[in-house]
């Protein structure tokens, strides 16, 4: 067992699937670093005849003092966003490295949504990150991850990385 992993948190391989491609988790949340993490994901799904899924996560509208017929509309709205923001990058991915990933968009706070989609679809393998690069640290999402086990791998690349740097490592 890897350090700093609790012990039963890692999925046993024979829980996976036997699918002929793996999947690269990336979460879409529109953030310069996870332009990164897409560019990442993608070469490595190329080079490894794998997948790249796109998971953008909606969070749960304020309720405080809206009309049901309000925070319908809101949650319309969101997903009509979330949907344009994956086709786009999905059109990108396509362009970027010739593969079609897979779309996902489910509503709920993120990191709990992460987690049951990973246990849901035991085809993703890998989870890929980008770590922020600015004065707040890496991150709410790579924060949370470092600090407790995950069920699957998860690859944290800087949110820095040049093209070229990226083509080299994947």
């Amino acid at each position: 067992m890897p350090p700093g992993v609790a012990s039963g948190s890692m999925r046993p391989m024979s829980e996976r699937t036997t699918a002929k491609h793996r999947k690269f988790l990336v979460v879409a949340d529109g953030t310069p670093e996870s332009e990164v993490a897409i560019h990442f994901a993608s070469l490595r799904a190329l080079h490894t005849d794998g997948v790249v899924t796109l998971l953008a996560v909606i969070p749960p509208a304020d309720s405080a003092g809206q009309w049901l017929g309000v925070q319908n509309l809101m949650r319309e709205e969101a997903r009509a966003e979330a949907e344009s923001v994956l086709h786009k990058l999905a059109a990108h991915v396509n362009d970027y490295a010739g593969i079609k990933p897979e779309l996902v968009i489910r509503d709920g706070l993120l990191s709990e949504e992460l987690h049951k989609f990973i246990e849901e679809d035991k085809d993703i393998a890998i989870l890929v990150l980008a770590a922020g690069t600015g004065k707040d640290g890496p991150g709410p999402l790579v924060s949370t991850i470092g600090g407790k086990g995950f069920p699957i791998p998860v690859t944290v690349v800087p949110g820095d990385l040049t093209e070229e740097a990226i083509r080299a490592l994947a």
